[in-house]
């Protein structure tokens, strides 16, 4: 039996590490201690004296008592640690994406730029509501820092092994504290030590004011949400009667397919896989790309009035057929998306032999200075396309061309998507106190059911005035700011979270309620007076 060291030897056996770390991170003091004196019985007083200074949450004697019973493999199982951007054990962000199966719940702790989750108790089904966008609340300045508050960890998007840690079990409703192997437990713990160092050096540079934050990411959203306008009407043209003849207004295969399979499609490579390596090159690049791009590009409520225009002239099978049929394209675009560009990164690994990592060290907006300088250039853009669409607007709309409605729609429609991201930060939240169905991501399906219903109110306004200047007006509204309020990319990821995650019912759910919803309104709004009036 070997004899525990004499009390004056304990000194010279403690690791060089700083108090603060321990003092932060009390589950990691104790990994050091007990690995560093294993059959000693003074490790208990060195336990009570760190505990003492950093008191355990409240359900934690429990899982400390759960981890003393544990045994060795029990100890190094998989667990999900909480923090910015955590999406699972895996050590890079974004290196590995989960399967298909896994996705949807382990995507829910960090949406868009890593925000913090609301809670260590909450159920990963109940997130999958913030898969898609979460709003004003991915900002740094509104994060919550709950988590942060427990590990200290969550200032940089690093992914570091969930060792000695507080960390939540997939199968457990309590955080409990993992324990990490001998051999690992003394670099992991001077690596983290040095990350602290360096982000207390950071901080200044990396923490914005909230103004600039706020118009910093506006401006993306706006640059971005005009790129995907245009994208939108070039599909339009290359796959409509005037190019390909794939789409038409008078089939089911309606215009706005096209764009919604391809914006579905990219969510899959921005949205999903790649989401982690572009949030840490820039979170308003991240927000941009999906909210604003893709959020663009895609249109619900462009679909849901082709439908209603349908069964206005009394075909309601097509009408429900190309429901389902935009549902179908658009839910396998997104999986045909995740697919190919989790093939595509394994790719990469094997011609470079490395990951990503060190391309996004390098283009890493991580600096006041950096943050300056990328906003004074989409301001500049967004001048641009802001005064070349005036410009044109009044040259077109003189000599009566047809794409007179387009450069109204880039005026208008960062209008649109500044409206749909505000919104998106209902999503998570349920109803009431009580977060009352938190799972239906209500911020998407505000954005979506009101855009139907104003585009529906505004096509009855086009045929009551019918005239050149009401009909370029309505078509700009309704393809700028309309379309760009409305999104099929969001609303495609949150269904594909939800039917990976325990309950799949929810997203057959959620696409009734959404559909129904604003194709009854729809009727009542655009249907009846065309009835009523017989307008052609």
């Amino acid at each position: 039996m070997i004899q525990p060291l004499p009390a004056r030897n304990l000194k010279s056996r403690k690791p060089n590490l700083p108090k603060s770390l321990f003092h932060r991170n009390p589950g990691l003091a104790f990994s050091v201690f007990h690995f560093s004196f294993p059959k000693s019985s003074s490790f208990l007083f060195f336990f009570s004296f760190i505990f003492e200074m950093h008191p355990l949450p409240p359900s934690s004697d429990r899982s400390l008592q759960t981890l003393l019973n544990q045994s060795p493999q029990e100890k190094q199982s998989p667990v999900i640690m909480e923090g910015a951007g955590y999406q699972g054990t895996d050590p890079e962000p974004g290196s590995s994406v989960p399967s298909s199966a896994n996705s949807s719940s382990k995507m829910c702790s960090s949406s868009v730029s890593g925000a913090q989750p609301s809670g260590i108790d909450d159920d990963p089904d109940e997130c999958v509501s913030e898969v898609g966008d979460i709003g004003d609340r991915a900002l740094h300045s509104n994060r919550n820092s709950f988590s942060e508050s427990l590990n200290n960890l969550s200032g940089e998007d690093v992914l570091l092994p969930s060792y000695g840690f507080w960390c939540r079990d997939r199968t457990a409703s309590r955080a409990i504290p993992t324990v990490p192997l001998p051999e690992e437990i003394i670099s992991l713990s001077i690596d983290v030590a040095s990350r602290n160092e360096d982000k207390k050096q950071e901080n200044t540079n990396k923490l914005l004011p909230k103004w600039m934050e706020y118009g910093s990411c506006m401006t993306h959203l706006a640059v971005f949400g005009i790129l995907g306008v245009l994208t939108r009407y070039l599909l339009q043209k290359l796959f409509g009667p005037g190019g390909a003849g794939v789409t038409s207004d008078q089939t089911i295969l309606y215009l706005d397919l096209p764009s919604n399979m391809v914006g579905s499609f990219l969510m899959g490579w921005w949205g999903v896989v790649f989401k982690a390596d572009i949030s840490y090159v820039s979170d308003f690049l991240a927000i941009g790309l999906s909210t604003g791009y893709l959020g663009s590009l895609t249109t619900f409520s462009g679909w849901n009035q082709k439908m209603l225009e349908l069964s206005v002239q009394g075909h309601w099978p097509f009408a429900a057929l190309g429901n389902l049929i935009g549902l179908f394209l658009a839910a396998y675009s997104i999986i045909f998306g995740i697919e190919t560009s989790k093939g595509f990164r394994q790719l990469l690994k094997r011609c470079s032999g490395s990951d990503i990592a060190i391309s996004r060290k390098t283009w890493r907006v991580d600096s006041y200075k950096r943050h300056l300088a990328v906003w004074a250039v989409l301001l500049v853009m967004l001048g641009c396309l802001w005064s070349v669409s005036g410009i044109l607007v009044k040259e077109d709309f003189r000599n009566d061309s047809s794409e007179t409605h387009l450069w109204l729609a880039c005026i208008i429609g960062p209008v649109g998507v500044w409206i749909r991201w505000f919104l998106a930060r209902l999503n998570g939240r349920g109803l009431g106190k009580t977060g009352l169905l938190k799972w239906l991501p209500f911020g998407t399906l505000i954005a979506n059911v009101s855009a139907a219903c104003i585009m529906a109110a505004l096509a009855t306004v086009e045929k009551e005035v019918n005239t050149k200047t009401c009909n370029i007006i309505v078509t700009g509204v309704q393809f700028g700011f309309l379309g760009c309020l409305s999104t099929v990319s969001t609303f495609i990821s949150e269904f594909n979270a939800m039917r990976e995650s325990k309950h799949p019912w929810r997203a057959y759910a959620y696409f009734m309620v959404t559909i129904c919803a604003s194709f009854c309104l729809g009727t009542l709004i655009y249907s009846l007076p065309v009835w009523a009036k017989g307008y052609k």
